[in-house]
Order: structure tokens, then C-alpha cells, then sequence
């Protein structure tokens, strides 16, 4: 089996473990016991640490574990964990899809998009207005690294996108007098419009040149 061949079967495999994983598992119960660990630091973040590295092989949503961190830590403490924690939990997918070689076929198409949306909009313009929108941060990850991204411009653009969600799930985690997580994968409608209206508006003038044939850098 050629190289390529070896990326591609990874590459489906690894799909298909993280589907099934998070089918079968459910961020309720391991990070409500997490969340128990408050009095107990020592444990707690080494703990909070290891989630928020393995999260991507269950599919978790990041705002549940941003949400723990404000509702242990408290706001103040509690952001500047979760910020932390969702850069580091951004990059195993991003990585990944960097090592793999999308070729040609479905992987192939998904990447030649990804790559067109990122020479028009920039690097870390596309993954700030990417992450801003409401879609799986797990797959904004992979088309950035199916993409080439560049390390620094991903991390930047993934810390300055998931701030407004960040500081959503840690507030609302600060303010809870008992954490549910089921009802923390979504912070709210009204959220969810206004990243979405910023989004449009950081991508409006990258679109605009890009009809008017300018090149993206070009104001």
C-alpha cells in the first residue's frame, strides 16, 4: 500500500472512530463528575487538561467544557483556562488534516473549496469569520489544515473566533448554581445571529474584491 493510500484509509478510519464515539458517549456524566472535582485543583485541572486534548475523538462541544471551566473556576479564571484550552483543543483535528492527503474525489473537491475560501478571505480573517459562524469547530479545524493553513494564523484566528463563545460558556457555567450540562452545547439564538451578522460583516469586503477580480490583500 502506497503512502497516500496508507493517509486515506487513516483518514476514514479516523472519521469513523469519531462518529461512533460521539454516538455512543455523552459529555453529561464525565463532565458533571469533572465538575465535582472543584475542591480538589490538583486533580481538576490536569483532569480538565486531558478533556480538553481528547475531546476532538468524541466530538464534544467546546462551549460544555468552557462552560465547567467559569462554573469550577469562576469567570475571571475560569476564561483564561478556556481560552487556553480551546486553542489546544483546535489543533489534533487541524493536524491531523494537514498530515493527510486529501488527493482527489469528494476529499479533494471539500479541499480545493476550502483552500479558494482562504486565498480570498486571508487566514486569519477565514478562520475567525469560519469559527464565528455556529458549525462544528471540529470542521473548521480540518479545512483549515486540508487548506495549509499556517500554524500561527490558525491559533490566532481560532482564539479571536471562539472568544465571543468562550466567554458565553464560561458565564454561563460562573452563574449556575448546578451544572446541566445537556443544555450547554448551545448558548443561545441570539448568540448564534449576532457571530453570524459579524461573520458576514469581516467577509464582506474579501467578497466584494473577489467579484470585482482584485486580489484578496488589495483594499
Amino acid at each position: 500500500m502506497s503512502v497516500l493510500g496508507r493517509r486515506e484509509l487513516a483518514g476514514v478510519v479516523g472519521v469513523g472512530l469519531v462518529a461512533v464515539g460521539a454516538v455512543v458517549t455523552s459529555p453529561e456524566r464525565t463532565l458533571r463528575t469533572l465538575a465535582g472535582l472543584g475542591d480538589r485543583p490538583l486533580l481538576f485541572l490536569p483532569l480538565l487538561g486531558a478533556v480538553y486534548v481528547l475531546r476532538p475523538l468524541v466530538a464534544w462541544p467546546v462551549v460544555a467544557i468552557s462552560a465547567v471551566a467559569g462554573f469550577v473556576l469562576g469567570p475571571t479564571l475560569g476564561f483564561a483556562v478556556a481560552i487556553v484550552g480551546v486553542a489546544v483543543t483546535s489543533v489534533p483535528p487541524y493536524a491531523a488534516a494537514r498530515w493527510f492527503d486529501a488527493g482527489t474525489g469528494l476529499t479533494g473537491r471539500v479541499s480545493e473549496r476550502a483552500r479558494a475560501y482562504f486565498r480570498t478571505t486571508g487566514d486569519v480573517r477565514g478562520v475567525v469569520a469560519a469559527r464565528f459562524v455556529p458549525v462544528p469547530s471540529d470542521a473548521v479545524s480540518v479545512a483549515a489544515g486540508l487548506s495549509g493553513v499556517g500554524v500561527q494564523a490558525f491559533v490566532v484566528g481560532t482564539v479571536l473566533g471562539e472568544l465571543p463563545w468562550t466567554v458565553a460558556g464560561v458565564l454561563v457555567g460562573a452563574s449556575a448554581r448546578e451544572l446541566h450540562v445537556g443544555g450547554l452545547s448551545s448558548v443561545g439564538l441570539p448568540l448564534a445571529v449576532g457571530t453570524t451578522v459579524a461573520a458576514v460583516a469581516l467577509l464582506a469586503g474579501p467578497a466584494y474584491r473577489a467579484l470585482d477580480g482584485r486580489p484578496a490583500g488589495e483594499s
